[in-house]
């Protein structure tokens, strides 16, 4: 009996372990699946005397991309992004998170826009808001301005082809 608690612990430390090496990091669980897409006003990246909130996507099917320059996945996804811009599938909104205006615009122009329009959230908050930690995260928003899908990590052709185009497609009947 003595040695049985011990021997019960490390057992459940050992299947705590498992299922946590199981699960996809990149999959991770939003509150915000299901409910409105958080509100917002920021400037547009491109004109800061212009504005964008989510009224910029209201009506329509839209992914919000969350990103910056100093993220290498985002590096990684860009050319998938444009991909999917070019597909004219689905408008990509941009949301350049906590980065310089300078450097996002310098990078737009040499490595293509995806974005139909990008918002610049220089201090984080709007990212806050939508619940991001990390760039690139990418949301689904449906037409009625909920939030159906969030991905952490770059986009690839597997995730486009087998979660998000079939969602879209659901979504646009």
């Amino acid at each position: 009996m003595r040695y049985l608690l011990p021997f019960l612990i490390f057992t459940a430390l050992i299947l705590l372990f498992v299922v946590g090496l199981s699960r996809d990091p990149t999959e991770v669980p939003s509150p915000l699946i299901g409910k409105p897409a958080p509100r917002f006003v920021l400037p547009r990246l491109d004109n800061p005397d212009e504005f964008v909130d989510q009224e910029t996507f209201a009506g329509q099917v839209t992914l919000v991309n969350v990103w910056a320059t100093w993220c290498v996945g985002c590096r990684q996804e860009h050319d998938m992004l444009l991909r999917i811009a070019a597909s004219g599938v689905v408008p990509i909104v941009g949301l350049n998170w906590k980065d310089n205006r300078d450097a996002a615009l310098d990078w737009l122009r040499r490595l293509g826009n995806p974005y139909t329009v990008s918002a610049f959230d220089a201090a984080g908050d709007v990212g806050i808001d939508w619940g991001v930690y990390g760039a690139p995260e990418t949301f689904l928003v449906d037409a009625d301005g909920a939030v159906r899908y969030k991905r952490v990590g770059p986009l690839t052709e597997g995730i486009w082809q087998t979660e998000l185009l079939p969602l879209i497609r659901s979504l646009n009947p």
